[in-house]
Formats: C-alpha cells, sequence, structure tokens
C-alpha cells in the first residue's frame, strides 16, 4: 500500500488557557500546561457559544457549529487532492471514520464523497482514535485486485461539539481536526506502508464513551495508563518491523507519531520507546486532541519536512479499547519544501 499525499484541516476558532480560564471553571494556565501541556486548541463551534453555555446540550452543538464533518473532511481531502495531483473523479473508493460522525447514517464517508462529487462507494471503518491506522490495516490487507487505484481514507473528527466545559478534566483536552489521505494498492508513491499493527480489548468499552446526545466521559488515570502502555508496544512491534526489513538500518532513522491525547502522555511514550525530542513529532501542545485526525495531522502539517526521517511510526489509541499502528518508509529521496 502506497501513500500519495495527505491534507488537514483545522478550524479558525482558537481556545486558548485564557478562554478555559475565563469559564469560571477552577482552572488556570499553569493547571493545565502542568496535566496535559496543550496551550490552544480548534473549534467549529463560536466561542461565543461556548462562553454562554458551556455546551450544556451537545445537541444544539449541532445546529451551532460553524462547519459540519463533511464540509470539514472535504477540506482536508482538497488539500491531499491538490498535493497528489489528482481529481475527485481519480478517487474509486471513500473511507471516513472518527470518534463523533454527525449522523447514524448515512456513512460519513457518503456525505464527504457527495461534497466533493466523487462517484464511488463509500462506507466508514471507525475505531474512534485509532481509527485512521484501523482502516489502513483492513485497506493493507485486502486482495489488490479489489481496490481501486487510488483510495480516500478521512477521518473528520469536531468532537468539541460533545466536549462539557464545566468539566475541567475533559474540557482542557479537546481540538478539532479533519485529515484525509490518499492511498492506492498499486501505484507509487511518496510512502510505502510496510507494516500495519491492530490489537483490542473490548472489556474496556465502558472506560471512553461519547453517548448519543451525550458528553465525552473517560476513566482518566486508567485510560492515561493504557494509551502509554500500548502506544509503546505498538511501537516496538513497528521498530522491530523496521529493523528487520533491511541490514544498516538504525532506530535513528525512525521518527515516533503517537497518538495526540496529551502532551504528557506522549512524553511518557517516547522516554519508554527511548527516541529523542529530534525524532518525536507531535501537535498536540497547539491543536489538542483531535481524535483519529490527531496523529495523521501531525504527518500532513510536516508533509514536505525532510527532517522527518527516513520513516515514520504513527502508535495510536482509541476507545474500544483499541490500539493500532503503521510503518511508512519513503521511497523517494527526501526533500524540503520551497
Amino acid at each position: 500500500m502506497y501513500l500519495h499525499a495527505l491534507g488537514h484541516f483545522h478550524p479558525a476558532n482558537i481556545i486558548d488557557n485564557g478562554f478555559l480560564t475565563g469559564l469560571g471553571i477552577d482552572t488556570s494556565n499553569e493547571w493545565i500546561l502542568e496535566r496535559v501541556g496543550i496551550h490552544t486548541r480548534h473549534t467549529v463551534l463560536p466561542l461565543d457559544y461556548i462562553r454562554s453555555t458551556k455546551n450544556h446540550d451537545p445537541r444544539a452543538a449541532l445546529e451551532a457549529a460553524e462547519l459540519s464533518n463533511a464540509q470539514t473532511g472535504a477540506k482536508a481531502a482538497t488539500m491531499a487532492l491538490e498535493r497528489a495531483g489528482l481529481k475527485p473523479s481519480d478517487i474509486g473508493l471513500v473511507i471516513a471514520g472518527s470518534c463523533t460522525p454527525d449522523e447514524c447514517i448515512p456513512a460519513e464517508a457518503n456525505r464527504v464523497a457527495e461534497l466533493l462529487g466523487i462517484d464511488a462507494p463509500a462506507l466508514d471503518i471507525a475505531s474512534a482514535c485509532s481509527s485512521f491506522c484501523s482502516q489502513l490495516y483492513f485497506l493493507e490487507g485486502m486482495r489488490p485486485e479489489r481496490l481501486p487505484d487510488y483510495v480516500l481514507v478521512v477521518n473528520p473528527d469536531n468532537s468539541t461539539r460533545v466536549v462539557n466545559y464545566a468539566d475541567r478534566s475533559s474540557c482542557v483536552l479537546w481540538g478539532d481536526a479533519s485529515t484525509a489521505a490518499i492511498v492506492s494498492p498499486r501505484v507509487p508513491g511518496r510512502f510505502r506502508v510496510t507494516q500495519t499493527y491492530l490489537k483490542g480489548d473490548p472489556s474496556g468499552a465502558d472506560k471512553v464513551k461519547v453517548p448519543m446526545a451525550g458528553h465525552f466521559t473517560q476513566q482518566g488515570a486508567e485510560v492515561q495508563k493504557f494509551a502509554v502502555r500500548r502506544a509503546t508496544e505498538t511501537f516496538e512491534v513497528l521498530r522491530d518491523a523496521y529493523l528487520k526489513a533491511g541490514a544498516g538500518r538504525s532506530p535513528s532513522q525512525l521518527t515516533l507519531i503517537g497518538h495526540q491525547a496529551n502532551l504528557r502522555m506522549l512524553e511518557a511514550v517516547a522516554k519508554r520507546c527511548e527516541v529523542g525530542a529530534e525524532r518525536h513529532a507531535y501537535n498536540v501542545d497547539r491543536r489538542g486532541n483531535c481524535g483519529a485526525a490527531g496523529a495523521p495531522s501531525v504527518f500532513s502539517e510536516r508533509w514536505d519536512d525532510a527532517a522527518l526521517g527516513e520513516a515514520i511510526a504513527m502508535c495510536v489509541v482509541g476507545s474500544g479499547l483499541t490500539w493500532a499502528g503503521a510503518l511508512f518508509e519513503r521511497t523517494e529521496p527526501r526533500h524540503s519544501a520551497v
């Protein structure tokens, strides 16, 4: 499986720590940075709406939102298409998945395809924050002849709509983003997906939840431990696969992109995996936890950055409980953006 391009979109409205402090929820910039290391996050919600309601009723947030998942997903997909030099008519399959879809049916992928004018099958494969790597796992495992030349994988995650802004433990975390990837089973691209990984533990299904028309909740301490342990496990699997695939390979050639849950969790994973700062890519400090779009948005933001190295190990965890990973190896010489 080849990766031809990534695209991302972050809505314009920014929630900084000063805004959250002003909500009167017994928090401070120092408290937020110490616990999660996040300075800013983006939202599709008007700031006045959050300030006046604290999003007491998530059903009202769907109406208040300035953009839908389909609209933000289409914006990310447009960037990916432009980077790949492709047109919507080149796409033969659309896959989508996120933490907070707009509707039960139709599939979110259908809504994105509709906006882009794509005439092709569209369906959802979702495992919350681990959706992107789970989607790649299934695509990579399919017989190539069953897939078209180009597949669009979209992760629109506007989860601030289900955040309770009276709850300081969760509202400091979440931001909105959408990402899109274009992959192919046969046409060579800039990166090749050489390894995918997917595991799960359904006994932990109640630990991270978003009920219908309800707020996000999680068992924070347990989920943090789970995320650190399973992201570390995933990185080790991908690292070992990378090192065994060729002589002369070194861990220093491999960049870690983890699930962007919070900076403290990511720092713990990097330490366990013995990944130095120069090989640890993240944006959670500026973007917040963007769910399924978090890790791929880091990759997309640095799409033309030669400093990412020869290979990227993406390690994500999500509700379910689910953990997944993908190893991306360069197929062409590194170059920096002009």
